[in-house]
């Protein structure tokens, strides 16, 4: 199993790369990996370091390779279009907006996931007094009520998708559950707090068909430290 550090020096895509051509230098701008907080085995027993592993480096590297990928053709495409400006231009940007919709949403959210998970040694699975525990006493009347509803919603998801906790800045800032499907986010009003993966590459190598067990055991490295500073905040802070 490759460490968390040797992994992403393998795997990460430069953040800027510079070209110069004659006199002058054009700047190409692509998203990469972030930085984990923890190695792969430090979630264990609850998310295993092979799921980890695999999770990052191959299935959040293709969301990142796609979206990079995707912008880059929808600038040529752009191009063409100011050239020959037909509908088979058109019906190309338009299938590629999919693409980036999704391997976008794709980045997005595990870079959420990845931040919103500690391990318990960190105080994963903690939370502390503050406002956001406060909010979901209010609210929810426990945190346990809170993971109940949370939990129903990720078992609710058919085939693939996330749950979001998030803070519903046009309902006054009160928190709300929101169920995607693929790798649809959050976006607007909604300030994610806490995201969690139901696609099957999230928990299938250890939980195999039991996704029940994974959402039970996610919560004891939930990064609530990370959640209560996003509440926080009144817009997305990374």
């Amino acid at each position: 199993m490759l460490s968390r550090q040797s992994a992403q020096l393998f795997n990460k895509t430069p953040a800027i790369r510079v070209l110069s051509t004659c006199n002058k230098t054009f700047v190409r701008t692509k998203v990469s990996l972030p930085e984990l907080d923890w190695d792969f085995g430090d979630l264990e027993p609850h998310i295993s370091g092979q799921i980890n592993e695999v999770h990052y480096t191959k299935h959040h590297q293709t969301y990142v390779n796609g979206f990079n990928d995707s912008v880059a053709k929808m600038g040529e495409l752009k191009e063409l279009l100011a050239k020959e400006p037909t509908p088979a231009v058109a019906r190309e940007i338009i299938t590629l907006q999919q693409n980036i919709k999704f391997h976008g949403g794709g980045y997005t959210n595990h870079c959420l996931f990845w931040k919103n998970l500690a391990p318990e040694k960190n105080g994963g699975g903690q939370l502390n007094d503050g406002k956001l525990k406060d909010a979901i006493i209010k609210q929810y009347g426990s945190l346990e009520s809170l993971q109940k509803l949370t939990n129903e919603k990720l078992a609710g998801v058919q085939g693939s998708g996330w749950a979001f906790i998030v803070k519903n800045l046009a309902n006054g800032g009160k928190l709300d559950v929101v169920q995607t499907y693929n790798q649809d986010t959050v976006t607007g009003s909604l300030i994610p707090l806490v995201a969690i993966d139901a696609w099957e590459h999230a928990y299938y190598l250890q939980y195999q068909n039991k996704k029940v067990d994974y959402f039970k055991a996610i919560w004891n490295v939930i990064n609530w430290k990370e959640a209560a500073k996003r509440f926080e905040q009144e817009k997305i802070i990374s």
